[in-house]
């Protein structure tokens, strides 16, 4: 609740922004105005009603209500940055037209003085009700013609509005479609060199809900399959949505291919839609879940542990992470592999000896620039780095969350490759 109210004053302010630079300032009192309010209105209620029905799973409702509700939501974000940026162009150009009338209409003195002034007055009224903008007061300045002002208004809002659909349409359609196949070596000390080149495919965030359902899925297991990997890795945020509205979109899980099997860790988005049913359903389809626990994997006679606990969001639904239950007792000498959905667990897993974390969670920042926003409360946004002395690579996701739109954080599956320290040398 307290989020949706968050959300609520924060998107009030931006389509309050967007009406005052879309609609009273390209306007002028009358119908036009009014329809346009009713337009931003609207666009506002269904960006709300498009976040209050995102968790109703696979119902024709909701994508109905999503599909155009969120992508509005990219929309109106843009749109506002965009205009934002255009507040620099826009304050020269009035300046510009304000020197340019003061230098074609000489002050006037005596009775023809005050003749000109209340005309100044007058234009100036009628252009803050065409623009919101509050008349130019300086003494050498007279206010901007209005139809100079309502020129450069529209101008403005047909750029914002340009620059905005083409980032919304490249962003859908990065969103939309495959995802990007990365493949990342990963040298780890302690591995046995018997199990150098063993490839794990690691894919998280795949958020089956309204906008993303069966195809989705069959898509993503097609292009594990045919990587011919070793291991399956899926590391949280698999649904938005209950097993009773999801289950069929989930069901091709039940076709991954790999050698030792597919496992599976709680993401935060898993206690949002029910996590213990969710669990039974995934084992069904022959994906393992690791619940704070481990097992040892072996090929050529040679081992490492992989290791899987809960996300930090299960402690408030009595099921947290317990790394001492996951990691506690084992071999030191062999290498473990953690799965773990947010890349900020990995130092706990760094108390512990952990060789290597495989995360998600962050969607590379899904829409930049909240890019800059990720290491505020990760350490590590995308990709492969190393935290208090264990490595951790973070997927980017393989799905989105609320708008169908990425930009600078395409999709991904990993093929991580673990490597021993001397292979290729």
């Amino acid at each position: 609740m307290l989020f949706f109210v968050l959300f609520a004053v924060v998107m009030g302010a931006a389509h309050y922004y967007i009406w005052k630079r879309l609609v009273l300032a390209t306007t002028r009192p009358g119908r036009g105005r009014r329809v346009g309010t009713g337009v931003v209105v609207f666009l506002y209620l269904l960006v709300m009603a498009a976040l209050a029905t995102g968790r109703l799973g696979g119902s024709g409702f909701g994508a109905a209500v999503a599909w155009p509700g969120f992508l509005w939501l990219a929309g109106a974000f843009y749109l506002a940055l965009f205009l934002g940026v255009l507040e620099v162009p826009r304050a020269v150009l009035l300046r510009v037209a304000r020197r340019r009338r003061t230098r074609g209409r000489p002050v006037a003195v005596g009775a023809a003085g005050a003749r000109a002034s209340a005309e100044s007055a007058a234009d100036a009224a009628e252009g803050a009700a065409g623009s919101g903008e509050p008349p130019a007061d300086g003494i050498d300045e007279r206010p901007v013609d209005p139809g100079r002002r309502l020129f450069i208004a529209r101008s403005l809002a047909v750029a914002g509005g340009v620059a905005t659909a083409g980032v919304v349409t490249f962003g859908a359609t990065q969103a939309l479609g495959d995802p990007v196949v990365k493949r990342v070596p990963v040298t780890l000390g302690k591995l046995d060199q018997r199990l150098s080149g063993y490839r794990i495919a690691v894919v998280s965030d795949i958020h089956l809900g309204p906008l993303l359902g069966r195809a989705h899925t069959e898509r993503i297991v097609r292009m594990i399959n045919e990587q011919r990997v070793d291991l399956v890795a899926v590391v949280g945020d698999l649904v938005d949505g209950t097993v009773a509205e999801l289950g069929e979109a989930a069901a091709p899980l039940r076709d991954l291919v790999s050698t030792h099997g597919s496992f599976f860790v709680t993401g935060n988005h898993e206690y949002y839609s029910g996590a213990e049913p969710w669990l039974a359903e995934l084992e069904r389809l022959g994906v393992n879940p690791l619940r704070n626990e481990r097992l040892a994997i072996e090929r050529a006679g040679a081992s490492f542990d992989l290791a899987g606990v809960n996300d930090v969001n299960g402690e408030g639904f009595g099921d947290g992470p317990d790394f001492d239950r996951a990691l506690a007792g084992r071999d030191p000498a062999r290498p473990v592999v953690l799965l773990a959905h947010q890349p900020v667990q990995v130092r706990e897993a760094a108390k512990r000896g952990v060789d290597l974390q495989l995360s998600g969670h962050t969607h590379g920042g899904q829409m930049f620039p909240f890019h800059l926003a990720v290491g505020l409360q990760q350490p590590v946004r995308s990709g492969l780095a190393t935290v208090d002395g264990t490595q951790v690579y973070t997927s980017n996701g393989a799905g989105f969350w609320g708008p169908p739109v990425r930009v600078g954080a395409a999709p991904d599956i990993t093929v991580v490759e673990l490597r021993h320290k001397f292979a290729g040398r």
